[in-house]
């Protein structure tokens, strides 16, 4: 139960003074979750959804079925995007409905 391996110092003076203990392999190239960039540009899907919904209303729609379907869990930096493009997607939704209504009643 309380056996340690003698050869491997966990004492901070044992260990040689100049020498450093490898980490991570430098080798190793992969990327964290985090490095690599965010599709479309670079800044996302949510917000070039956002952008591109100006022009085609319809994007918006889409990017919120994508935050309702959890898109975010695979990147969470897309969470903000998406959730501007839903918000964006109700506005523009309530706006139709509103102008729906004044012009049909």
């Amino acid at each position: 139960m309380g056996e340690v391996d003698q050869n491997i110092s966990t004492d901070v003076v044992d260990q040689k003074k100049g020498e450093y203990v490898l980490v991570g392999d430098a080798e190793d190239g992969q990327l964290g979750m985090y490095d690599k960039p965010l599709p479309c540009f670079g800044c996302g899907i949510g917000w070039f959804s956002l952008l591109l919904g100006f022009v085609c209303p319809f994007m918006w729609y889409y990017a919120t079925i994508l935050y309702f379907g959890n898109y975010y869990h695979k990147d969470p930096r897309e969470r903000s995007g998406l959730a501007a493009s839903a918000i964006a997607a109700l506005i523009c939704t309530i706006v139709v409905v509103v102008v729906l209504g004044i012009i049909l009643l």
